[in-house]
């Protein structure tokens, strides 16, 4: 029987260390290794994907800029942003890496109805989007058939430093957050739909939640 799926609350951390954390997860898991999703926000840091181009960093102003090993170009990530790391086992869950980005989208995307927000997905460039603009940005690796990195969803946070990079490798795209829309929605609102949606797309009915030591 497959062991419950672990929710872990990490609060708000240095990416590098939750970046480093997942790494040793995914490397050290073993087949019958219970899956997990972390939600966290990070400290302000420009992340770059594998394949990220310099010259999509405009200005860093000082913000730390990290190399990621996740999919994708440059982002930016800080308080205000729910982040949900997925270390799933895509093969005990017969997932192609297609079917967890569609699953991951469409989570934001019915989170974001349930808001009251009309949000989709665009089939050639990741992530969810409102009126041109985006709301959350998506980046995974695959390692020994399991996932990590996962969703970066706007929720209340300065945008201000999307300025300062082509996010996703997009010169001019525009950013925007859930508290453009209902500013009274807070990240524990969030943060508890967007759980059910991605508990219910994946189809997992055995799940618990643990604090960071447990």
């Amino acid at each position: 029987m497959q062991p419950p799926l672990i929710i872990k609350d990490l609060g708000r951390q240095d990416y590098q260390t939750v970046w480093q954390a997942m790494q040793s997860f995914t490397d050290t898991r073993t087949a019958d290794c219970a899956d997990e999703i972390w939600l966290v926000e990070h400290n302000p840091v420009f992340t770059q994907g594998q394949a990220g181009k310099p010259e999509h960093l405009i200005n860093s102003h000082q913000i730390p800029v990290v190399q990621s090993d996740r999919g994708g170009q440059i982002t930016y990530h800080g308080p205000g942003q729910q982040i949900a790391y997925i270390l799933l086992n895509l093969r005990r869950n017969q997932l192609s890496v297609r079917e967890l980005v569609s699953h991951l989208e469409n989570a934001v995307i019915q989170t974001l109805a349930q808001l009251g927000i009309e949000a989709y997905a665009k089939p050639d460039a990741p992530g969810v989007y409102i009126n041109q603009k985006k709301i959350c940005s998506l980046g995974l690796r695959i390692r020994r058939g399991c996932s990590f990195h996962g969703l970066a969803l706007n929720v209340d946070m300065d945008l201000t430093p999307f300025q300062f990079i082509n996010p996703c490798g997009y010169a001019g795209m525009e950013m925007t957050q859930v508290c453009d829309f209902t500013p009274k929605t807070t990240m524990t609102d969030v943060q508890t739909i967007l759980i059910n949606q991605l508990i219910r797309l994946l189809n997992i009915s055995n799940f618990k939640w643990k604090t960071i030591n447990e």
